[in-house]
């Protein structure tokens, strides 16, 4: 059995889960409602604030769609009860980034300003010139949209310019004088 498969999932107070007879999961939660559909080859049985999944057989297929199935359902319960969160920084000289209504506004070195739009399902805080927190309650909407402000200028080696991740380790290269 697949060790995060057949973990139990808990319902916490205050969230209600639907499945309906094809396996589409509704968790509606103070923060908000999310929907996905499940593998109908998964089975989902619902008892009182628990959720546990089982696969039918041992097959490779039956055993990944096990453990992603359970990740789905886990992360949509604790998106409508605390959400998700990624904090980006912008390291640089005259890299700075600025919130302007529903559009963040990030100058990062190129003649022109990078705009992003802000998204249905997050919002964008930039407490300091130099720092971004996406918040939101779907977890792939968050991750995507942090990458794709992270691609407009990835961090590079040499001096650590551009924008990473808070968590992100950046390994340093040389350069030029490290040859002797």
């Amino acid at each position: 059995m697949s060790r995060i498969g057949r973990a139990p999932i808990t319902i916490p107070p205050g969230v209600d889960v639907k499945i309906t007879d094809a396996n589409f999961v509704t968790v509606k939660g103070p923060k908000g409602t999310l929907e996905q559909p499940i593998s109908s080859e998964i089975n989902i049985d619902v008892n009182g604030a628990e959720i546990k999944l089982t696969r039918p057989t041992d097959t490779p297929r039956h055993r990944s769609l096990h453990g992603l199935s359970r990740t789905l359902i886990n992360n949509m319960l604790v998106g409508v009860t605390d959400g998700f969160k990624k904090e980006l920084d912008i390291n640089g000289v005259g890299y700075r980034a600025a919130k302007e209504g529903k559009k963040l506004v990030m100058n990062l070195g190129y003649s022109h300003q990078v705009i992003i739009d802000e998204i249905d399902g997050i919002s964008i805080d930039v407490p300091a010139p130099n720092k971004i927190i996406i918040t939101g309650i779907n977890k792939q909407v968050v991750g995507q949209f942090a990458a794709d402000v992270r691609k407009k200028r990835p961090p590079e080696p040499y001096m650590g310019k551009g924008i990473k991740y808070v968590d992100e380790v950046i390994r340093r290269k040389e350069g030029k004088t490290g040859v002797k």
